[in-house]
């Protein structure tokens, strides 16, 4: 992707915060804002951007606390409901009435409890290899494998995490990404330059944590979703266990699920096409 010609770079002020946001497509195209995880940035959608760039305005941030976006220092400034008011007041300052959302990983998260607060804003709502906050915490209490695919949720959550994530040129984090995928050809070498450069920005390995510190209840959430949703699922996920997309017709009223078999966590990145096909066609029926 020539970054270039084919997406605009801006710095956008919400609240007190700046945040480091990529604008591709059409200005006057069907809005689409896509939110990445962790630990994740922008160039993570990629592939999808290069994809969807033709149909959608697409709108992606480095959310709170990666890469060039701003790391507010305290806990509670990544408490899920901050987090969703930042994606709000984005809208808001883009002029954006009505939009479509895509979140991968913490992005999903996000995504799911904007759903739940803020269905007026919202056409369509895609979740990409993210579980559901309620059904998520009750597989981490009652499922073995979930429970041990999670576990590197209690070093990250310990203080000097960033000291060990740091460790060696980055080797975890570049473990998490470039080795977990399943197509090992997915990341050039000039992608992983991308990815350290964005992992050595000035305090983000101490603030993207606040995430995982912030969130570790879910009692103040219903769960319940009123927006079309689709889910899509990469079987082969070593983080997030098939099981706990079980039961969530529960809390979903109109839900359709797309998986890939052999698909890992990174599924934009082991089956981009089957990705970008199928937000076009949820979006569009």
């Amino acid at each position: 992707m020539d970054f270039n010609s084919d997406v605009e770079e801006r710095f956008i002020k919400i609240n007190d915060i700046s945040l480091h946001v990529i604008l591709a497509g059409p200005e006057d195209a069907e809005p689409l804002i896509l939110l990445h995880g962790f630990p994740d940035f922008w160039y993570g959608w990629k592939n999808i951007i290069e994809g969807l760039k033709d149909d959608f305005r697409l709108i992606v941030p480095d959310l709170k606390g990666f890469n060039l976006s701003d790391k507010p220092e305290q806990v509670e400034d990544y408490d899920l409901k901050i987090l969703v008011e930042d994606i709000k007041n984005l809208s808001e300052k883009l002029g954006l009435h009505k939009f479509n959302l895509v979140g991968h990983d913490w992005g999903g998260l996000i995504s799911w409890a904007f759903a739940e607060v803020n269905p007026q804003l919202l056409n369509k709502l895609i979740i990409i290899n993210a579980p559901h906050y309620k059904i998520f915490r009750q597989k981490i209490k009652d499922n073995k494998k979930q429970r041990k695919a999670s576990g590197y949720i209690s070093q990250l959550i310990k203080e000097g995490s960033d000291k060990l994530l740091k460790q060696n040129n980055f080797q975890m984090l570049r473990f998490s990404v470039f080795e977990n995928v399943r197509d090992k050809s997915a990341f050039s070498e000039e992608d992983k330059a991308k990815y350290i450069e964005a992992w050595s920005q000035s305090k983000v390995l101490k603030t993207s944590v606040n995430y995982y510190r912030a969130n570790r209840r879910y009692d103040d959430w219903t769960g319940k979703i009123k927006v079309p949703t689709l889910v899509i699922i990469g079987m082969k996920d070593s983080y997030i266990k098939p099981i706990v997309y079980e039961g969530l017709s529960e809390f979903v009223s109109d839900l359709k699920v797309i998986k890939s078999k052999d698909s890992s966590h990174w599924i934009m990145h082991d089956d981009p096409e089957l990705v970008v096909s199928s937000i076009r066609d949820f979006i569009r029926k």
